[in-house]
């Protein structure tokens, strides 16, 4: 930031700060009257990359010898549909769901990467525009990783809910999901009707609030532990520069495979929330 060096404290809640629709910090990590401007922008932006690269790809398929990102896209898009086959018996249903399941693999993948790009490349490019336009670049907050942002995995954990809710419905019609919420796990006795409500909707909730904070608690362990080591970097010392080095270096190769790990785990639980729907208990 411009001005006198932040405080190591000032540092971390200062990159932990959205950019948000009060232009002020927010206190709480979840407040559903507040809208993350920085989550909404670069989500929405690699959604579109997302979209832009998988059409890039089909349109550039050809029955010949395929060239690198074919050959790329390709494994993935048989990679996720082996996968989907697995757990979708619905041949009808995989249509849909597994051009869905490809997207959110490559969607949050990119948006984990963007973990990978050093700490203070993009917000302090916003505090020179922030500052050029006449504001205060110390109240220039932005986040650039939309999956370390609760409000966003949850967001997206809940889309997973109202597919889930869509393919009951139209697998087992209105009256026999109803049936099922009230008769299931336990019986149709009705003594047990209420049980049986209340545990198909705390199973709703558990899987949804579950499968978001799962993706965000990762990410933001990541994100945080990105910024600790910028802070070592910022000591002005030798130890300090080179342990930035090796750490930095370090945890990005590991971060790899946390990120790729992360969009597949979110994908495969997306492709067995739905295909739970597709079953009868």
């Amino acid at each position: 930031m411009a001005g006198n060096a932040p405080t190591a404290s000032e540092y971390v809640v200062h990159h932990l700060t959205h950019l948000n629709s009060t232009g002020h910090a927010q206190e709480n990590i979840v407040d559903w009257s507040v809208i993350n401007l920085d989550s909404m922008f670069y989500s929405i932006t690699l959604g579109l990359l997302t979209v832009f690269l998988l059409w890039l790809a089909a349109r550039k398929a050809t029955s010949g010898v395929p060239g690198r990102f074919q050959g790329f896209v390709e494994l993935m898009v048989e990679m996720v549909a082996d996968q989907a086959k697995g757990i979708i018996h619905s041949a009808e249903s995989r249509k849909f769901v597994a051009p869905l399941a490809l997207t959110v693999f490559v969607w949050i993948f990119l948006m984990n990467a963007m973990d990978l790009l050093p700490v203070d490349l993009l917000p302090r490019i916003w505090e020179g525009v922030y500052a050029s336009a006449g504001g205060d670049p110390h109240h220039a907050y932005m986040r650039i990783v939309p999956t370390a942002d609760l409000s966003a995995t949850l967001g997206m954990s809940s889309g997973v809910l109202l597919l889930c809710l869509y393919y009951n419905i139209k697998i087992k019609g209105l009256g026999g999901w109803i049936h099922e919420l009230f008769t299931a796990p336990f019986g149709s006795h009705p003594l047990l009707y209420p049980i049986n409500f209340a545990m198909q909707i705390i199973e709703f909730v558990a899987k949804t609030v579950s499968h978001g904070m799962r993706l965000f608690g990762n990410m933001y362990a990541g994100e945080l532990i990105f910024i600790l080591i910028a802070l070592l970097g910022s000591t002005a010392t030798v130890f300090g520069f080179v342990g930035h080095v090796i750490a930095g270096s370090i945890w990005a190769v590991f971060h790899i495979l946390i990120i790729t790990l992360q969009a597949f785990i979110f994908m495969m639980l997306t492709l067995v929330y739905i295909g739970q729907a597709h079953e009868g208990h």
